[in-house]
């Protein structure tokens, strides 16, 4: 039985808490049950783990003036959105997961209201780092920043934000997932 409104599940985490492994994983794990939508980057397609849409700059803004983005937003030098057929989605009842930012989910929450519900994905200090290190992107002084904020973003959060663990393996951090969407935070 399908539901008049699909559930938004909302990914938010540091860059190396393991989003992109964790979302790869739910597409083959539960893609039957849920939708893992893409989103559109000013990025290469190449670049980094994540299965996205490739735009240029131009071909970003005319798709934004065009309204076919339900949600964008711009970090670490690029633009990034999510398309308005997720709406539509929604609307027909199925779920659907995102990979979101965390500055933007409170327009994220405005824009979706009750269906939407945030995931943070969260991995100890020592494991973020060691994960940073070993791709290589930045250097130490910016790795010592990408940990403060990571520190910073994962204190205070409201309770109705789902936390998983992802310093383990995928498949507890999927366990994780499968709890919480079945109702049952006091196992978690």
């Amino acid at each position: 039985m399908i539901r008049q409104s699909g559930r938004l599940f909302y990914v938010m985490g540091p860059s190396g808490a393991g989003k992109d492994s964790f979302m790869q994983l739910v597409r083959r794990r539960l893609g039957t049950e849920l939708l893992v939508a893409h989103r559109y980057i000013t990025r290469a397609a190449f670049a980094g783990g994540e299965n996205h849409v490739e735009l240029s700059l131009p071909e970003f803004h005319v798709r934004r003036e065009l309204g076919l983005f339900a949600l964008d937003w711009q970090a670490n030098g690029h633009c990034y959105a999510l398309g308005c057929e997720l709406e539509r989605w929604l609307a027909s009842g199925l779920d659907v997961m995102v990979n979101g930012s965390r500055a933007c989910l409170p327009r994220a929450q405005a824009r979706f209201g009750e269906p939407l519900v945030p995931v943070m994905v969260t991995v100890d200090a020592d494991t973020l780092g060691q994960r940073l290190r070993a791709r290589g992107r930045e250097s130490e002084d910016e790795i010592r920043l990408r940990l403060a904020r990571a520190q910073a973003h994962s204190q205070g959060l409201p309770a109705s934000v789902w936390q998983l663990d992802n310093s383990g393996s995928l498949q507890q951090t999927l366990q994780q997932f499968e709890r919480y969407r079945q109702g049952d935070k006091a196992c978690v």
